[in-house]
């Protein structure tokens, strides 16, 4: 399957790009993704997950929809699909 990923902010930093395409298995959850991408990827190391499950802070959208909406971390990636990671925001 190809997925698009999209990062934003420090994510953006640590990754070097914006989006990347990314070829993976039948099946595939997000969780699988951002365990892939954090062992790729050193400035997103413990950045993503927290054991099996979304850290907290972050927001993880497929196709514009928060997967904690769906199934989190088990939510099961299909081919074309964009995932969005975005970094925990803070402001006021």
């Amino acid at each position: 399957m190809n997925l698009k990923c999209r990062f934003f902010a420090t994510f953006r930093q640590a990754v070097g790009s914006k989006t990347i395409e990314r070829e993976v298995e039948d099946e595939t959850t997000v969780g699988d993704l951002l365990s892939a991408l954090e062992t790729e990827y050193d400035g997103l190391e413990g950045q993503l997950l927290d054991g099996e499950s979304l850290k907290p802070s972050i927001n993880v959208l497929r196709n514009g929809r928060e997967v904690l909406h769906m199934d989190g971390s088990a939510t099961e990636l299909a081919d074309g699909d964009t995932v969005s990671v975005f970094p925990p925001v803070a402001g006021g």
